[in-house]
């Protein structure tokens, strides 16, 4: 057996403990006497694709349709009954215009109804229309028994049926004609309770917007 001497077998110690990967090339320790290797391959992992949003397409708006009935109050809008007037009117002329009185026998007090329902069974009968737009402007205001508000006003000549076989008005007022409604609270508002007596009603100053 080979004996090595103290100094060869010191040099092959000292080897010994500087083996090891040969790759390492003295590569520094991370901060904090961490030693392991850190890859430099990027991890890989699922991508998200930026999403492009499509051009925003320009709002579309419907125009809104031209009032059948203009009603003016007046020097009266703060009143609660014209108000309710204000409001209920466009239907009630609706029912006109389409000769259909079925939104004033479910939303309407059956005084008001069985007073104008008898105007749209004459206008069906004999072929009349209505030639909207129309126009009431309401002059006065007085209070009934019964928490009941007559709400006194002046109706433009076309709120009044078109005879088309005798190419006529089926009332001629050029002028207008003169109407009174006295106005009922409910629990849906105020609404038209029934026609009253137009008389006293002055309709000749009067401007009407349509």
């Amino acid at each position: 057996m080979r004996i090595l001497s103290a100094a060869a077998l010191a040099g092959v110690l000292f080897l010994a403990g500087c083996g090891g990967d040969t790759n390492d090339g003295g590569r520094p320790v991370p901060v904090g006497g961490d030693s392991s290797t850190t890859s430099s391959t990027p991890t890989t992992g699922t991508t998200t694709k930026p999403t492009t949003a499509g051009s925003p397409k320009p709002a579309t708006t419907t125009a809104p349709g031209k009032a059948q009935v203009i009603v003016v109050p007046g020097n009266f809008g703060g009143n609660p009954a014209v108000q309710g007037l204000v409001r209920s009117y466009p239907l009630y002329f609706k029912a006109l215009v389409t000769k259909d009185d079925t939104v004033l026998k479910k939303q309407f007090p059956a005084f008001f109804y069985a007073d104008v329902s008898e105007v749209i069974v004459d206008a069906n009968r004999n072929g009349w229309v209505m030639r909207p737009p129309g126009s009431v402007v309401v002059l006065g205001v007085s209070n009934q028994p019964d928490g009941i508000i007559r709400v006194k006003t002046c109706r433009s000549q076309t709120t009044q049926y078109w005879d088309p076989k005798a190419k006529r008005w089926t009332l001629v007022a050029p002028k207008g004609t003169p109407q009174a409604i006295d106005m009922v609270q409910t629990g849906l508002g105020w609404l038209p309770y029934r026609v009253a007596p137009s008389s006293g009603i002055n309709c000749g100053a009067v401007h009407y917007p349509a």
